[in-house]
C-alpha cells in the first residue's frame, strides 16, 4: 500500500511509519524540518496545511499525526485535520487520525467525557478539549473516508511493544486488568492494522494494551 503521514516528524507518526515500512507498504513522509528524521526514505519538507489534492494523489490512506499543545495553537487541531479532509474529499484516499483519549466517553448516553470528570488532570483539559472539537467537526463530513483513532488514556511513548492490543468503540475501556495504557508501539501497530483492513470507515474508535 501507499501511505502518506502529515506531520511526519512527531512521535507518533514516527512509530506509525516504522511500523508500515516493516510490514513492506511506501511510505512518503510530510513534514516541517528541514532534516529527514521520520525512517521514510521518501521525504518532503512541506507544512501540514500547505499539503494540497495534488500532493496526496494516489495515496491508499494518509495518517494525520498533527499535534499542538501551546493555548495559541491548539485551534490548529480543527484548522488542519479539516485542510486535510478538504483536499481528500470525494477521494478514495482514506485519512486516519492520531487521536485523543479525552474526548472518550464515560457514559452510555455519551454525554460525559473522560475530559470532563474530576480525576482528569486539568493541565490536560485545554488539548483534550481541542481534539474533542476536531473529532466534533470530522464526524460532520459525509463526503471523506476516515477513521479516528483514541489512544488508551495513558498513551506511553517509550513504553513496551508488546504486539497486541484491544479495540474498543467510543466509550473509555480499560482492559481486564483495568488498565488504560498503550504504547507508541503497540498503538502504532493497531493504526497499520487499520490502514490495510479499513474496517472503521466514518468511525472513532479506542486502544488499549490487552
Amino acid at each position: 500500500m501507499k501511505i502518506a503521514v502529515a506531520a511526519a516528524n512527531g512521535k507518533a507518526s514516527k512509530k506509525i511509519i516504522a511500523e508500515a515500512l516493516k510490514r513492506g507498504h511506501e511510505v512518503v513522509a510530510f513534514g516541517r524540518h528541514e532534516q529527514n528524521d521520520t525512517g521514510a526514505s521518501h521525504y518532503i519538507k512541506k507544512d501540514i496545511m500547505d499539503l494540497t489534492k495534488e500532493d496526496l494523489k494516489g495515496f491508499d490512506a494518509l495518517v494525520d499525526g498533527f499535534g499542538a499543545w501551546t493555548p495559541e495553537t491548539l485551534p490548529l487541531h480543527t484548522t488542519t485535520l479539516l485542510h486535510l479532509a478538504d483536499i481528500l474529499s470525494g477521494s478514495d484516499t482514506r485519512l486516519l487520525v492520531v487521536g485523543g483519549a479525552g474526548s472518550l466517553y464515560v457514559n452510555p448516553e455519551h454525554t460525559m467525557t473522560l475530559s470532563r470528570i474530576p480525576e482528569f488532570p486539568e493541565a490536560f483539559k485545554p488539548l483534550a478539549e481541542a481534539m474533542g472539537r476536531s473529532l466534533a467537526e470530522l464526524r460532520k463530513r459525509k463526503n471523506v473516508k476516515w477513521t479516528y483513532i483514541s489512544p488508551a488514556a495513558d498513551f506511553q511513548e517509550d513504553g513496551e511493544r508488546t504486539g497486541s492490543y484491544e479495540i474498543h468503540g467510543e466509550e473509555y475501556a480499560p482492559n481486564s486488568r483495568g488498565e488504560s495504557i498503550i504504547s507508541y508501539a503497540d498503538y502504532a501497530i493497531a493504526m497499520v492494522d487499520e490502514i490495510e483492513k479499513g474496517d472503521h470507515l466514518g468511525q472513532r474508535i479506542s486502544v488499549v494494551r490487552q
